[in-house]
């Protein structure tokens, strides 16, 4: 017997309205002002931005539709933001035409994505890639 339509959106729905719910708490309480949230203990102890730094504050610039800011901040983030959309839009489609999702990324991609965020780690900590510290 085929699922409801409410059914097969509960999952979907319920993951988009947490991130929603996410993003308004980080667009209503301003990562830019100290003491809201903790530091990253990467910075912190080291000195070195990890692939996360300024993720916050993309987000928050996210929320307040400030693209440029976002990119800014973390521009790894946005194009996070960007898949996460897209990945999405393809669940919530699937979902009503009742097409399971079945997300299965091989190990070259994992491999692939550790490199990006290894890389792009290191380049925002060097001189050259200033503009991608945040």
């Amino acid at each position: 017997m085929p699922r409801s339509l409410v059914r097969r959106l509960a999952a979907p729905v319920g993951v988009l309205a947490g991130v929603v719910a996410a993003f308004a708490y980080v667009g209503a309480v301003d990562p830019n002002e100290p003491g809201h949230y903790p530091v990253c203990p990467l910075l912190r102890f080291t000195g070195i931005y990890c692939p996360g730094c300024g993720g916050l504050r993309s987000a928050h610039a996210v929320a307040h539709g400030d693209l440029q800011a976002a990119l800014g901040a973390n521009a790894l983030a946005v194009v996070g933001y960007g898949i996460f959309a897209v990945v999405m839009a393809v669940w919530l489609v699937r979902a009503v035409r009742g097409l399971p999702m079945r997300v299965t990324v091989s190990p070259v991609w994992w491999w692939g994505i550790g490199a990006v965020l290894g890389l792009f780690t290191l380049v925002r900590n060097l001189p050259f890639g200033s503009a991608l510290a945040p």
